[in-house]
């Protein structure tokens, strides 16, 4: 059963067949993750495109076709974002290919509509170690880019942020450094100052001036992080229970990669600050909020109580903090609401 899936996997991933090199490299690990990452999603939208009729090469035949194919790029776009959100990368790297060979199908082989593909297997890559094949792939998109000056921002921002960790991964700090500023100038153009996408770029100088022994920088940076984080859940929260009429039936109000991601910056943050000497007990109580409100919203009570629990304790120390109030209100709703096994426990 399992070969059947994998033979089927791999004609659809790789529509008109697969070279023999890259048949022996699919061994039975690497199909597991081809099955679980994209196929079930766009088998039956590739049955159109690879079986040709009469009606698909007549011009309205042929709008639609290009239609699926735009359909298919971004439902292994989401896929392979997904998983990548995940730390899933071998996962990843089906529907970030197939991504890639739709769009080269759809737009050409030297477009810019070409970037977000490029980027995409790179990270799945970058994830794997394959750091020759990254920067095969972000040397591609990096021309692509240079010759599109109608090129827009968030495409340049994400692709400064890739050169930025292919950089850090590379043990080249400056040029990671300096990466991350265009990453953050373009995601600030595009997103604004204070969006969460361009705080991601903070973040990631941030751990580059750690790396570098850095630490009042290192501090600065991730403070910004933490305040605009702590401002973007305060407002989903405010929200979130204004809108519900019912708190014990909330439901989740994250996609579990989404939730996996953040909760890594933000914990990752947290650590940061518990182990340093001059430990803040203000900033610890900001981002243990933060965890909890992101995971109130992610449904999960447990973590959330966890997290909250952290937030008030650090609040405790420091006479009227004004988050106390706040982190006690939390942490009531949070105890109204049953207890079991609730999305992104584990």
């Amino acid at each position: 059963m399992f070969d059947r899936l994998s033979r089927s996997t791999a004609a659809c991933v790789y529509p008109g067949g697969l070279s023999g090199s890259m048949v022996a490299a699919c061994d039975e690990e690497h199909q597991q993750a081809d099955w679980v990452g994209i196929h079930e999603r766009i088998c039956q939208l590739l049955v159109p495109i690879r079986t040709p009729t009469l009606y698909s090469l007549q011009q309205d035949g042929h709008i639609e076709m290009q239609l699926k194919k735009a359909e298919l790029i971004e439902i292994c776009r989401l896929v392979a974002q997904s998983k990548l959100f995940e730390g899933k990368h071998e996962e990843a790297l089906p529907a970030a290919q197939f991504c890639l060979r739709c769009s080269i199908d759809l737009h050409g082989p030297t477009t810019v509509h070409m970037v977000p593909a490029y980027l995409l297997l790179a990270e799945a890559n970058m994830g794997l170690g394959n750091l020759a094949r990254v920067t095969e792939l972000l040397s591609q998109a990096e021309w692509a880019v240079l010759k599109s000056p109608e090129c827009g921002h968030a495409v340049r921002h994400r692709l400064h942020r890739s050169l930025g960790r292919l950089h850090t991964a590379t043990g080249n700090l400056e040029a990671a450094l300096l990466n991350f500023a265009d990453d953050i100038y373009f995601a600030s153009e595009e997103y604004g100052l204070d969006s969460t996408v361009t705080c991601g770029g903070y973040f990631l100088m941030a751990d580059v001036f750690t790396k570098q022994g850095k630490m009042p920088i290192a501090r600065s940076l991730y403070s910004q992080v933490e305040s605009t984080w702590h401002c973007h859940l305060t407002k989903l929260f405010k929200t979130h229970v204004q809108n519900v009429q019912n708190p014990d039936m909330l439901e989740s109000s994250y996609d579990k990669a989404q939730l996996v991601e953040v909760d890594k910056m933000l914990k990752t943050m947290l650590e940061f600050e518990q182990n340093d000497s001059r430990k803040d007990p203000t900033r610890v109580a900001l981002i243990a909020h933060c965890l909890a409100m992101l995971w109130f919203l992610g449904g999960d009570s447990l973590k959330a109580l966890g997290f909250g629990s952290t937030a008030l304790q650090a609040s405790q120390l420091i006479p009227n903090h004004d988050l106390t109030e706040p982190i006690q209100g939390l942490l009531q709703l949070v105890q109204n609401l049953p207890t079991e096994s609730h999305p992104g426990s584990d």
